[in-house]
């Protein structure tokens, strides 16, 4: 259901006249969850929804489909011709000077970028400024209640137990001679969530060695390595409690297969591991003193602690990307290498903090979850503060 009042309330203190929905084909999925519309649409015509800092919201649809908007409220116009629509679109408009959109500048936010460029002309043909939604979008989206943080929190709890498991259960095989591979523990790993009334959407990724400086590599029946003494083994998991609106809990431990940690391995270990730390005080701090924070602030942090040490090159991904419903959510990404990530980290979110050293030999991550609150920001799990010797 659409939350007019709060949406109004957001345009204000933005300073924006308005916010404009605009869609063809399901090309935007956060306008059909924003203002509630049934999945079962299947639009075929452009639909535009204006949502004024005040008053009543007005709505231009095509008449071979002109019931697409009925379930919200506000005036309806019909157009036909193109050039109807460019009338009524700015008749729609009208009064607004300053509005905001499924826009990002020069793409920075692809998340957000879902207004084609001949809309954004269309559209500031009408004599109006056209501004990214971002903060709005994450306001509206990425915001947990009391319940998802306890759904997280129970997820988490049964993720971190599988993780245990399968760290264990390598060195089981190893003690006792018997062949273990990544795939094995993959679906080692997919057995220990279906067990715990677990979903995930795909995963985890388990990674030895040179495997393990692949940030997005998953084992499978083809390819796969087997895991053997001296080897470091990497897990990233994530996974959540099936309710519809539970959220993920996304992990990254590493482990070495020996007692003996080689140094090399312990110094990457630690660069990793003090970064984490680093970037998480950063937060915490910021937070505890109600200060401005934005997601490219927390990648400068943790990426600027791995580089005093000499290892600015291999660390190639964003420190970390927001967690909802979906594993990487809508709100606000730790970023400012992919992309420059402006928008301001706000209450009642939740993202990984994640660094990691990927060297031709060998890779290490260590990630967690930070909830942000209205006056803390808190781990939400456990932390890895030393290798797992499996």
């Amino acid at each position: 259901m659409m939350l007019l009042d709060k949406i109004q309330q957001a345009l204000q203190r933005e300073s924006f006249d308005g916010w404009l929905f605009f869609d063809h084909h399901r090309r935007d999925p956060l306008a059909y969850h924003i203002l509630g519309l049934p999945e079962s649409a299947k639009p075929s015509r452009r639909w535009y929804y204006f949502i004024p800092a005040s008053g009543e919201p007005r709505k231009l649809v095509h008449q071979i489909e002109s019931g697409n908007l009925d379930s919200l409220p506000g005036k309806k116009a019909c157009y036909s011709s193109w050039v109807e629509q460019q009338r009524e679109l700015k008749s729609l408009l009208s009064n607004a000077k300053h509005i905001a959109m499924q826009y990002s500048p020069q793409c920075s936010i692809p998340y957000i970028s879902l207004v084609d460029a001949g809309t954004y002309e269309l559209v500031t043909g009408c004599d109006v400024q056209v501004s990214s939604s971002a903060n709005l979008v994450q306001e509206f989206e990425a915001r947990w209640s009391e319940k998802q943080l306890e759904m997280h929190l129970a997820a988490g709890q049964k993720v971190d137990r599988a993780r245990r498991d399968a760290f264990v259960f390598i060195g089981d095989r190893l003690r006792s001679g018997d062949p273990v591979n990544e795939y094995q523990i993959q679906q080692f790993v997919r057995e220990r969530f279906s067990e715990a009334g677990l979903v995930t959407d795909h995963g985890p990724i388990v990674g030895a060695n040179a495997n393990a400086s692949d940030p997005h590599y998953e084992p499978s029946v083809e390819r796969h390595a087997f895991i053997q003494n001296g080897d470091v083994v990497l897990i990233d998991m994530w996974a959540k409690l099936p309710d519809e609106d539970a959220v993920y809990y996304d992990i990254t431990w590493t482990g070495y297969c020996g007692q003996s940690i080689p140094d090399q391995v312990a110094n990457v270990f630690d660069v990793v591991m003090q970064a984490r730390v680093r970037a998480c005080d950063f937060i915490k701090g910021r937070v505890r003193d109600k200060a401005r924070l934005c997601g490219y602030e927390v990648d400068d942090v943790c990426r600027g602690a791995i580089a005093e040490r000499g290892f600015g090159q291999y660390f190639f991904h964003r420190t970390g990307h927001n967690i909802g419903t979906e594993v990487h959510g809508t709100g606000a990404n730790m970023d400012n290498l992919e992309s420059h990530d402006d928008r301001l980290v706000i209450a009642s979110t939740c993202f990984s903090v994640e660094p990691g050293v990927y060297l031709p030999a060998f890779g290490i991550r260590s990630e967690v979850n930070v909830f942000v609150g209205e006056s803390e920001a808190r781990v939400t799990g456990e932390e890895q503060r030393e290798l797992i010797r499996i």
